[in-house]
């Protein structure tokens, strides 16, 4: 169901300001608010932010810095423009890959992106899982964000074991998809993958494998290949591991407070059943948070009621980032 988007513009008043002991009539200064979807790669996250988004009326900034590049949206695990499901997404696939994106970038782009967000009334969702680009957005050095938004943080959690099985079947899947094909035009014989969009998982693995292509037998490029794979799968592994102890600090060291939505038996399921168990333990949750967020209310039933997942989605084709 689709909220009034008057709604989206309630923020946190501040008022009568102290001033030298005497408390001023100022104008009322006003929050807009800004919800954030966090989580390792793989659990979902880009899910629940389309979701969200067709709960209330929204605008999706990506945060992710790979994705921010054009180009290799098999390897990145780019959500599709049919997954997208008409919600406009921003900072997604729009950066020259042969350059940096830095967090700098992030900050300056991401804050315009939003303002821009808010100006049309909508609700600004980022989502992604560079939590070091979010971290420099939201405690910036001038404290430029926080005096200007409220913010709520989403955390799609999956158990490492369960999480870990599951990027092992995606890298697979990425391969049947077409992954090394579309990574040959990225090879650089010169090697250099400390920039751009050649720093993503896949890239730098296959290097071996390209350098050699041309020249070995069949059993030999078999080999290679196997190899590169398995090193993305554990890269990816690592990866994952890396992005949820920036989550747990955030949390436990910097006192971010962050709601934390378990879906690892979404991940257990298949089909139907899988479904089914997003919408009761991810998707529905998160709407009410978000409901609670942004009407500073706590009788938020009404607003997610009949709130739906589509069927034909499945955890494993829709968690793409």
């Amino acid at each position: 169901m689709t909220i009034s988007m008057f709604m989206c513009r309630l923020r946190q008043p501040l008022i009568n300001v102290p001033c030298s002991g005497k408390k001023l009539n100022v104008r009322q200064i006003q929050k807009e608010k800004v919800v954030l979807v966090m989580g390792a790669t793989g659990t979902g996250k880009s899910r629940l932010s389309i979701d969200l988004a067709n709960c209330f009326p929204s605008e999706i900034i990506n945060s992710d810095k790979i994705q921010v590049y054009e180009g290799l949206d098999i390897v990145t695990n780019k959500i599709s423009k049919e997954e997208q499901r008409g919600v406009p997404h921003h900072l997604l696939g729009t950066q020259n890959p042969e350059t940096e994106f830095t967090a700098n970038d992030f900050c300056d782009m991401s804050s315009q992106t939003i303002e821009s967000i808010t100006n049309r009334e909508q609700l600004p969702i980022i989502v992604g899982g560079s939590n070091s680009y979010i971290e420099a957005l939201i405690d910036d050095d001038d404290y430029k964000f926080r005096s200007r938004y409220d913010f709520c943080c989403l955390w799609v959690d999956v158990s490492m074991p369960v999480l870990h099985s599951y990027v092992s079947e995606r890298v697979d899947q990425m391969f049947r998809s077409g992954m090394v094909d579309e990574l040959r035009p990225f090879y650089s014989p010169d090697r250099d993958y400390s920039k751009g969009v050649r720093k993503a998982i896949g890239v730098p693995e296959f290097d071996e494998y390209f350098r050699r292509e041309a020249f070995g037998d069949e059993e030999v490029k078999e080999k290679l290949l196997g190899e590169a794979i398995s090193e993305v799968k554990l890269n990816t592994r690592k990866l994952a591991m890396k992005q949820l102890g920036k989550i747990h600090r955030l949390r436990n060291v910097k006192r971010w407070e962050i709601h934390r939505l378990d879906a690892t038996p979404v991940f257990r399921k298949r089909g139907e059943e899988a479904n089914e168990a997003w919408r009761k333990l991810v998707a529905e949750p998160s709407a009410m948070i978000v409901a609670r967020f942004l009407y500073n209310n706590s009788n938020t039933a009404n607003v997610v009621s009949g709130f739906r997942v589509p069927t034909s989605e499945t955890v494993m084709a829709a968690a793409t980032c």
